[in-house]
């Protein structure tokens, strides 16, 4: 008989449906925005998996978008992947094509899902980027300069498990007294801005009086990046990516000898208890508008079809606010320019039905992928109950 991972594995060679892909005018599954709607805007409202349901939500900002992201569904299991890049998309479309597999990969050779294979996988992906950066670096030396927060939630046998690289962020939201919500932050941010970080850094290198400066009013890794651990980033981590003067964005005066920024994830993880209802997994710019407790609360206060839509549609209402805008002039900026008014942002939520766990449930294997830009059938990989 065949174990739970060899059918994991078998799975691969089987296409399936194909949800998203960036380019709108090509038929696909994500639900289309109406006119009265912000073209920039893709949802998907509401779709099963083992235990309970989930809503997805992504809006473009950039020119290109440089947020990717996907949801994975099997019969016993859920991931989540939201991969926020900067510099560029290729980083994180490249965490969106291998993380996942690598997971596959090393569950199978460990016949087991731990913190450790996650952060294997995670490790598996930097190492596979940075040599794509090495193959291509004379032809398209700005690929050094591309990277990507990664933030991974598995559900799993009944536990939670969180890997994160950046400042993107996951939320639970657990039933306290009298019913209320209460807003837990599973993920520790990666970010300059927070005082911890800036002494983690100092601490490591300590011969470096400019590891974080102020610099246009935020604390900035050597004066350009916030994040302190990302994949990609290649010219922060191996002193042969390091740019000349001719890129002045990203040149260094002194050439690193040893990495500034890491790939080393945070990882947690949690034994779901009948209390936890949901979790939101989003990327910065969400939490740039909504703080954990006001997220969680509109999660809880509303039905479940839309939500990951109303959580990011409340995020742009405040971000017109914010500069002095309503949100119908707002939906009159173009990509690109829309930037400077908030970021790319993707909203997944996670919704737990304990009851679930305990049935049998027939659901449906889905992969959905946000903004991938090739076409043609893909491959899914789902876990499945061990034997």
């Amino acid at each position: 008989m065949f174990s739970w991972l060899t059918r994991l594995v078998s799975s691969c060679l089987r296409p399936v449906r194909r949800y998203a892909r960036m380019n709108k005018d090509i038929e696909n599954d994500f639900d289309v925005s109406s006119k009265s709607e912000d073209g920039l805007v893709w949802f998907k409202d509401l779709e099963k998996h083992s235990c309970g349901e989930f809503s997805f939500a992504v809006v473009q900002a950039n020119e290109v978008i440089e947020d990717h992201s996907q949801v994975e569904t099997g019969s016993d299991s859920v991931f989540v992947g939201v991969y926020d890049g900067h510099g560029g998309p290729d980083a994180s479309r490249f965490v969106n094509d291998h993380l996942f597999n690598h997971l596959i990969r090393i569950a199978k050779e460990n016949d087991s899902i731990s913190e450790d294979i996650i952060k294997n996988a995670v490790t598996a992906t930097e190492d596979g980027f940075m040599t794509l950066v090495r193959r291509s670096f004379g032809i398209k030396p700005l690929i050094a300069a591309m990277g990507s927060c990664c933030l991974v939630g598995v559900i799993w046998k009944g536990t939670l498990y969180i890997a994160n690289l950046g400042d993107s962020r996951a939320v639970i939201g657990s039933t306290g007294r009298s019913n209320k919500i209460v807003a837990k932050q599973l993920t520790k941010e990666h970010n300059a801005c927070k005082a911890d970080v800036r002494k983690e850094l100092r601490s490591l290198h300590p011969e470096d009086s400019q590891i974080v400066v102020m610099k246009h009013g935020t604390w900035r890794i050597k004066g350009i990046i916030q994040v302190s651990r990302s994949i990609g980033d290649a010219y922060l981590k191996r002193p042969e990516f390091s740019f000349d003067p001719s890129f002045p964005k990203f040149h260094l005066s002194d050439p690193i000898r040893r990495p500034v920024l890491s790939a080393e994830p945070s990882i947690c993880s949690r034994v779901l208890q009948p209390n936890d209802k949901f979790v939101i997994f989003a990327s910065d710019g969400l939490w740039e508008h909504l703080t954990n407790q006001e997220a969680a609360e509109i999660v809880h206060s509303n039905p479940r079809i839309g939500i990951a839509r109303r959580l990011l549609l409340t995020a742009l209402n405040e971000a017109a606010r914010k500069r002095e805008m309503r949100y119908k002039d707002l939906l009159k900026v173009e990509k690109g320019i829309r930037r400077f008014f908030h970021d790319d942002i993707t909203v997944v939520v996670i919704f737990i039905d304990h009851e679930l766990q305990k049935q049998n449930v027939n659901v449906p294997e889905i992969s959905i992928k946000g903004f991938i830009d090739t076409v043609g059938p893909s491959k899914f990989s789902s876990f499945q109950e061990m034997e």
